[in-house]
């Protein structure tokens, strides 16, 4: 069974009336746990799609970018997708569900809000209920303001990202200790490691970025010290 079709059967128990408890129940272990976050990223981001009030195209596609839909899954994709917009239980919900499945790993908590965020800006534009949207779920998923805001410097161009934002770390930090933490994002984000989170393979595509931006910060704050 394909793994769209392993999602669409999860999501198809819940339009049918099936507990969302019951049905992430089932998906606690490997491989399923990666049909979980695959859910919570679709779920999430067909309602967050929303939250503008209306669900472009552009949106829609971003999940190509996550996802790499084969031709034959196209149509189970899109019915996920229809699926998750259409059930009633609320955003809330499936966020709380998915953060006591990954509680142990905050790691993959932070993989899944940075697949939002990059559905989120598929438009170009990062509307104000988005933010609200995400920064909710951040305090569902307990990621803390300070890596919330360094996600949100990443992705949003309101402005220049700020290199300490999007590290994470203090300005009037030592230089080794944000090298420290520099390294230790390097080893989190290395595909090995977020295979070993049970993150599907086609969101390790989403790492690729968020590395080039660790390393452009580091490098900017490194060059700034002489």
């Amino acid at each position: 069974m394909s793994l769209w079709s392993r999602i669409s059967d999860a999501i198809a128990a819940l339009s049918m009336g099936e507990g969302l408890a019951a049905v992430f129940d089932k998906l606690r272990a490997p491989p399923e746990r990666s049909v979980a976050f695959a859910i919570a990223v679709i779920a999430l981001g067909a309602k967050m799609a929303k939250a503008d009030g209306q669900v472009t195209r552009d949106e829609v596609t971003a999940f190509r970018e996550v996802f790499h839909i084969a031709a034959q899954d196209e149509a189970g994709a899109a019915r996920v997708f229809n699926l998750a917009r259409q059930d009633v239980a609320g955003f809330e919900e499936y966020a709380t569900r998915i953060h006591a499945m990954f509680s142990a790993e905050p790691e993959t908590l932070t993989d899944l809000l940075e697949g939002l965020f990059h559905i989120a800006m598929a438009d170009g534009f990062y509307h104000p209920n988005e933010d609200a949207f995400l920064e909710e779920v951040a305090h569902i998923f307990a990621i803390s303001d300070t890596d919330f805001q360094g996600l949100r410097a990443r992705f949003v161009p309101d402005a220049v990202p700020d290199p300490y934002t999007v590290l994470g770390v203090q300005p009037d930090m030592s230089l080794e200790d944000m090298r420290a933490t520099w390294r230790k994002l390097v080893r989190e984000n290395h595909p090995d490691a977020m295979m070993a989170r049970g993150v599907p393979e086609e969101a390790v595509r989403l790492a690729e970025k968020r590395m080039i931006d660790i390393n452009r910060a580091w490098e900017d704050i490194r060059a700034s010290y002489g």
